[in-house]
Order: C-alpha cells, then sequence, then structure tokens
C-alpha cells in the first residue's frame, strides 16, 4: 500500500488534522485501482485484532459503537462506528463512521476520513476482487439483490473485473429497484428491475446479495452450473441470504475466517451439519497469495461470504489520503 507519511506532510507537528470528507474519499477510491490496491493488501497482510463492539443504550433506541483497529507497515488507523438501527424511523442513516488514520511509528494522527465511503466502496471492491478469481472469466450477466449504498456500486466495481453487459435488480421494494435501474441506465448499464428473483438468479452467471435479510432470498437450486454468489448482507448469526442449498451445492470462500463465527450464512449450515469448517476452501488473502486455487471448473458454483475486515478500511484509507486532491484520478 501506499506510503502517505514520507515527505513533508508526516503529520507530527501539525497543529489540526486533515479532514478528507465523503466526496473526496469516494473520488480518491476508484474500483479500477482500488480493487488491485486491496489485494496487494491482502497479500501483505497486517495486523487485525478483534474488533471491539459495546452496547449503547439509549431511551430512544440502543445502539452499537464498533472500533476496527488494524495496523502495518507504516500505518495504523482505527475505524470508528455507530450503528443505531433505530434511525430509520428518524430519517437518519442508521451507520456512521469515521477513519482515523495515524502514523504507525509515532501515533501521530494523518487524517480524518469518512468512513462511510470507505466502508462502502472497499465492501464492494473486496467482492469484486473475489469474482476475479471465483466468477467465469466471461460472467456477463449479473443480478444485484438490493437497492442500498452499497448495491448500488455493484454494477460499477464487478464491471472493473468481468464483462458485465446486462444488470437485473431486485428488491423487496420494487419502487428503490427501479431508482436503482433508472441510475444505472444513465451510467450506460443495460439495465431492468427483476419482477421474479427466482427467474433472475436462473439467468445470472454472477449474483451478489447486499441487504438486512434474517430469512435466506436466494435458494440453491436456483443457481445454474458455473454462477458465483456474492455474499455481503449477514453479518451476525441472527442474518440469512442464501439457503443451506447454496452452501451444499458450492465451493465455499470467505474474506476472513471470521465469517464463519460471525455470519449467519455460514454458522447456520455448519450448525445444522449441512457442511463443515472443513468444507471452506479458503480465505480472500489465500486466493489473493495462490496458496489456494479459484475456480477450477466452468460448471462449479463458487460462493463468497464476506463480514468485512480492517485490513480492507485500512488499505482504502492509505489509498484515499496518498490520492486526496488529485484532480485526474483517470
Amino acid at each position: 500500500m501506499d506510503d502517505p507519511t514520507a515527505g513533508p506532510e508526516k503529520g507530527a507537528g501539525d497543529a489540526t488534522v486533515p479532514v478528507i470528507g465523503a466526496v473526496e474519499t469516494r473520488d480518491a477510491l476508484p474500483f479500477d485501482a482500488l480493487i488491485p490496491a486491496l489485494k496487494a493488501a491482502f497479500i501483505a497482510g497486517a495486523t487485525v485484532p478483534e474488533r471491539h463492539h459495546h452496547h449503547i443504550p439509549h431511551p430512544e433506541g440502543d445502539g452499537v459503537l464498533l472500533l476496527m483497529p488494524a495496523w502495518s507497515g507504516s500505518l495504523l488507523g482505527t475505524k470508528i462506528a455507530t450503528i443505531h438501527p433505530g434511525n430509520s424511523a428518524r430519517g437518519l442513516p442508521s451507520v456512521h463512521s469515521t477513519y482515523l488514520l495515524a502514523d504507525a511509528a509515532t501515533g501521530a494522527p494523518l487524517a480524518l476520513l469518512d468512513g462511510n465511503e470507505i466502508t462502502t466502496r472497499r465492501t464492494i471492491a473486496v467482492s469484486a476482487l473475489a469474482a476475479s478469481f471465483l466468477a467465469r472469466e466471461h460472467a456477463s450477466d449479473l443480478l444485484i439483490v438490493g437497492a442500498g449504498r452499497i448495491a448500488a456500486l455493484a454494477a460499477e466495481a464487478f464491471a472493473a473485473v468481468r464483462p458485465i453487459r446486462t444488470v437485473s435488480v431486485w428488491n423487496r421494494d420494487a419502487a428503490k429497484a427501479e431508482r436503482l435501474v433508472a441510475e444505472l441506465r444513465a451510467t450506460g448499464f443495460a439495465a431492468e428491475a427483476a419482477t421474479s428473483l427466482e427467474d433472475a438468479a436462473r439467468r445470472a452467471g454472477i449474483v451478489t446479495c447486499a441487504t438486512p435479510s434474517t430469512a435466506p432470498i436466494i435458494h440453491g437450486d436456483w443457481l445454474q452450473p458455473g454462477t458465483h454468489l456474492d455474499l455481503i448482507g449477514s453479518f451476525t448469526p441472527a442474518m440469512r441470504e442464501a439457503d443451506d442449498a447454496c452452501f451444499a451445492r458450492g465451493q465455499i470462500y470467505v474474506d476472513t475466517r471470521d465469517a464463519l463465527a460471525e455470519a449467519g450464512d455460514l454458522t447456520g449450515p455448519i450448525a445444522a451439519g449441512v457442511i463443515t469448517v472443513d468444507d471452506i476452501r479458503g480465505s480472500l488473502a489465500d486466493l489473493c497469495t495462490g496458496r489456494v486455487a479459484g475456480r477450477a471448473s466452468g460448471d462449479d458454483i463458487t460462493v463468497f461470504k464476506s463480514v468485512g475486515t480492517a485490513l480492507a478500511d485500512l488499505a482504502a484509507a492509505a489509498m484515499a489520503y496518498a490520492r486526496r486532491g488529485v484532480s485526474d484520478l483517470g
């Protein structure tokens, strides 16, 4: 990863810490650069302590304070996120986050970055990186399940690694799916809203799910040979996006081994005896380093389950800091 601590802007003597806002953070993280940067970070590795969860009681609705630290080489960082599910009733985002990037040698802060942009872009970029190993080389039909902030970036991210030609969008709220389709068409994608999730899944070469679902919405018997299934939404044992048959049929990979304890998409099938931990073929670091092979056959059904890692946050923050103020990110 880039070393933004070199040169005169070391930060130790600065009176104020630079703040890199949402727009600048977003513009500094184009997928054609972010995906290779993440690959390099997974190859290099980082120290990633267990994430910290703190329950925040409040009369108007409890929340969670989440801290995700990591350090590697000259850099250390922590994502500080608050999660208040009740905010949706207030018309507010349920998640707010900030990223503090610092010099690992001195602890001097280098910058505060918009954590929401870092999280959103690195999350879908990690999925695209996995697809570069697991999706068929000529996969061109993408199904997006969900219509939120991460889902909205899926077509752009997957198009950076595969020749995406057609995009279908399914969401429980059809109006939201239609809005995302309009946005995708405006950026040049041949997009349509899927009225039948089953039919869309049967046609797709890549299926990506980014939903808060607590019950399976993708069924394994829908997946045709060669399909790549990407699962983002489940990050607690109470959440599920795919049924047991998806895992029984699929070749399973994870972003990190933390997914085995945190994601209901894996804890459920393991508890039911459908799969065991030995059925997990490897992590994203294994794929990036070549320790584990990716897709072996054109007919394989591959499954990638991510829960997020502070390593990816650190890599994205370092890249955004190094590229801040660059006007032509071409």
